[in-house]
């Protein structure tokens, strides 16, 4: 079986003050991008912060992962890998998957973890590799270096203005949201190029 499998994990959780309310907020998220996307293997947390799931195309897998992502910031940071390729279902309980899907997945994860530790890539945090068959590696991977550029630099205001776009909410309806005036969110779509983020994530979503 062909898939998107999504692999993440909170970056640094074990300096968090409370690991308990972490916990509870990334299973909320979880949640939420499970009824969003409806992945062909619901998203879970497997050990400690680490969460993994599979989705029916790479464009969901990075929706969902820019949803994970913006529902923890600015508090937490997390880093993604997907992979594209078969997955083999040994067992179903508990879930025990296997097959280059996985691998890639996993070996896109280990890509982020060592771009963070160099000056120009730091700010990466998604990283899609292709086991066969899936959409070109390349461009993919491009456009996430601009994407976690981009939204790593947002506070939290940012974060919920980029997610309200990606929802369909109004400028007016996130201005009630944040009790702010419409033409305060405007400036922050144009100060923080949320327009340009909304519209390359929806074109990464067809892939």
């Amino acid at each position: 079986m062909l898939t998107a499998t999504l692999i993440g994990d909170v970056i640094d959780s074990r300096s968090a003050v409370d690991r308990t309310a972490l916990h509870r907020r990334v299973a909320a998220a979880l949640e939420t991008a499970n009824g969003r996307y409806a992945p062909l293997a619901p998203l879970r947390i497997t050990v400690g912060d680490e969460y993994q799931g599979r989705f029916a195309s790479v464009g969901d897998a990075l929706r969902a992962s820019l949803d994970l992502r913006l529902a923890l910031l600015p508090d937490h940071d997390v880093r993604h890998g997907v992979g594209w390729g078969e997955v083999e279902v040994l067992a179903a309980n508990p879930p025990v998957e296997d097959g280059p899907g996985w691998w890639a997945a996993r070996e896109a994860i280990h890509e982020v973890q060592v771009a963070e530790d160099q000056p120009t890539s730091r700010t990466r945090r998604t990283a899609y590799v292709d086991a066969g068959g899936g959409p070109a590696a390349g461009p993919v991977n491009a456009a996430l270096l601009l994407r976690d550029h981009l939204v790593g630099a947002l506070d939290a205001r940012g974060a919920t203005i980029l997610q309200g776009m990606l929802d369909g909410t109004s400028q007016r309806e996130l201005a009630e949201t944040l009790g702010i005036t419409p033409s305060a969110v405007s400036q922050r779509i144009r100060a923080d190029g949320l327009a340009a983020l909304a519209a390359a994530e929806r074109e990464l979503g067809t892939a």
